[in-house]
């Protein structure tokens, strides 16, 4: 018995190794991911620098770090800047390779493929959705649904993310779900601004409408 235990033992540890390697190679290939952590300031991720420094740092210790990444966050204001301008023209994959666009028109259209079960985390783990707990289904983009930045005035960036407490950024449901069966609540990109106890931007204010932070980050190459 201890002779099959043994041999048994041996095929499981080696079946795990096995499956590492291909893990890895696969995040290697990622091109797509959702932040598994947020600045821990809620909106304030240090303005696009600090927001692309952390895709970065994510994808690197991910495997992924060979390439050049970018939020999908869009500014408002002097020098504004779209979101979907910023993140390459894809094709971007998951880190499991599923495929969620081809390009930026695709990304932006009814045909993407981003969903709860596609938009994983640098890891390749699902982010929780409505009805999990909690619920972090809200994803900072500060942007229109075509991926263009709002005009300026009313903020919809939290100060083109410096602000952790006055302000709103707007939202997308990387569910696809919501309260309500409209447009809004099944885009993956601009569903509504925050709101919250402490101004709007703030880590607390951000979990009150059931985010945590999170945000979508491109292979720009």
């Amino acid at each position: 018995m201890k002779t099959v235990s043994c041999l048994i033992l041996g095929s499981q540890l080696l079946l795990g190794l096995a499956g590492a390697p291909i893990a890895h190679a696969q995040q290697s290939e990622m091109t797509f991911f959702v932040t598994s952590a947020g600045s821990g300031k809620g909106a304030d991720l240090g303005g696009l620098a600090g927001a692309d420094n952390q895709c970065q740092s994510l994808a690197q210790a991910a495997g992924a770090g060979s390439k050049t990444w970018h939020a999908y966050l869009s500014t408002q204001g002097t020098g504004a800047v779209n979101a979907r301008d910023r993140i390459g023209a894809g094709p971007w994959q998951n880190a499991k390779g599923t495929v969620v666009a081809k390009n930026v028109s695709e990304l932006h259209s009814a045909s993407n493929n981003i969903t709860k079960q596609t938009a994983l985390t640098e890891k390749g783990e699902t982010v929780n959705g409505r009805g999990d707990t909690p619920n972090m289904h809200d994803i900072l983009t500060g942007s229109q649904p075509d991926g263009t930045a709002f005009a300026a005035g009313e903020d919809r960036t939290c100060g083109n993310w410096t602000k952790s407490g006055q302000g709103a950024a707007m939202v997308g449901h990387h569910d696809r779900q919501g309260l309500r069966d409209d447009d809004a609540s099944k885009s993956w990109n601009s569903s509504h601004p925050t709101r919250g106890p402490e101004g709007g931007c703030s880590q607390n204010d951000l979990k009150s409408t059931g985010g945590n932070g999170l945000f979508y980050c491109f292979a720009t190459k």
